[in-house]
């Protein structure tokens, strides 16, 4: 890697913890010149636009995600492991030190959702590709007999991504401490209702 994206990189993970703090639609050249200590001019090089920059940071808060919630969970064997890992992986991140004002993508979802262009429409790729991810190892453990025969596999992606939610929302606004708890015990009985009974397991 260059220099130059050496630079940008390191640019663009302050640009996310700052984004998690005020929010990417209130990210600017200037706001992030004073929190990095580089130059405006420095950063339009970089960037060339405000609505650049930010576009840019929701990028990298995606490509963030999948390094550290995704990738490690599909090093788990196929399956419920692999989907507890994801779900596990995804709640714990709230609490991360790296991001102290909550995951920016969760809060740009709705700082966005009413305002077509560029932004939104990386928003609403990465929120579908996140829910598609975790409808597609839902289905893996569904197929691998973990799963009820007939378990609406595309509600239970939707309750489950509405628990990461609400964790989120608990957590960052009502200062919930035990949101994360909550949202794992939501996981065990939803995953658990949807087991296959044990008398169905040698049919």
């Amino acid at each position: 890697m260059s220099k130059k994206a050496l630079t940008r990189d390191a640019i663009l993970q302050q640009a996310v913890r700052s984004a998690s703090q005020i929010g990417i639609s209130r990210l600017t050249i200037g706001s992030l010149a004073e929190q990095s200590g580089l130059s405006k001019s420095g950063l339009f090089a970089h960037f060339g636009s405000k609505e650049a920059l930010q576009l840019a940071v929701v990028q990298a808060a995606q490509a963030q995600f999948v390094e550290e919630v995704v990738k490690p969970a599909f090093t788990q064997p196929r399956g419920m492991a692999r989907l507890h890992a994801l779900f596990h992986g995804w709640v714990m991140r709230l609490y991360a030190g790296s991001m102290p004002g909550g995951c920016p993508l969760l809060a740009a979802a709705y700082e966005f959702d009413d305002q077509p262009g560029a932004i939104r429409d990386a928003l609403v790729a990465g929120q579908r590709w996140q829910r598609d991810t975790l409808q597609r190892l839902l289905q893996e453990a569904h197929d691998a007999g973990e799963l009820a025969a007939g378990s609406n596999v595309p509600l239970l992606a939707f309750m489950l991504f509405g628990l990461i939610q609400s964790a989120h929302h608990d957590h960052q606004l009502l200062d919930n401490h035990h949101s994360a708890q909550l949202a794992l015990q939501g996981f065990a009985q939803l995953c658990g209702t949807a087991a296959p009974r044990t008398d169905q397991a040698g049919t």
